[in-house]
């Protein structure tokens, strides 16, 4: 009897329990999910600043359009190389990763290689194959720094278990 009566009350008290947590929420809604207005700001925003950058690469080759020569490849260079680096830093704002964060760095150091290569053409000779191969160089070295900083972090991160591993002698 006693039994009985102890199971009947907590049966109960675990009712009452679920439907006061039920409660709490407003149906339709949870605290993980954004809500489809969080979400459509956030499309909003992210389509503005998309069209900033694209304005701001605008009139940064505008200001190249008065130059002649190679001074206005550099320029051009340099405005594209500030175009690709933001899009790569917005996408890293938007999904934020060691992946987005390498293709910022990665962004850079070809921007900045780009530019110094154009800038090479205005020298004639030994001096003109001296300065690309600096460029070169120091692009390299980017990389390679780039590669070992993300080789250390993905080094530094704890594994993450098997999924979906079987033990030996068992079989899904």
């Amino acid at each position: 009897m006693t039994l009985k009566l102890c199971s009947i009350a907590a049966a109960l008290a675990l009712a009452l329990g679920t439907t006061a947590v039920q409660a709490q929420q407003a149906p339709g809604t949870s605290a993980d999910k954004p809500t489809t207005a969080n979400r459509s700001a956030n499309r909003d925003e992210q389509k503005a600043e998309k069209e900033k950058i694209e304005a701001d690469y605008k009139a940064a080759k505008a200001k190249c359009d008065g130059m002649q020569g190679n001074q206005k490849d550099v320029c051009t260079k340099e405005a594209k190389g500030q175009e690709k680096v933001a899009k790569a830093e917005l996408a890293a704002k938007r999904n934020p990763s060691a992946r987005n964060e390498r293709k910022v760095a990665d962004a850079k150091a070809d921007a900045e290689y780009d530019v110094a290569k154009e800038k090479c053409d205005d020298m004639k000779g030994n001096e003109k194959n001296a300065c690309q191969k600096d460029a070169k160089a120091k692009h390299d070295q980017a990389k390679a720094d780039i590669r070992k900083q993300y080789a250390q972090r993905k080094e530094e991160r704890p594994a993450r278990a098997a999924t979906g591993a079987t033990t030996p002698g068992t079989t899904k």
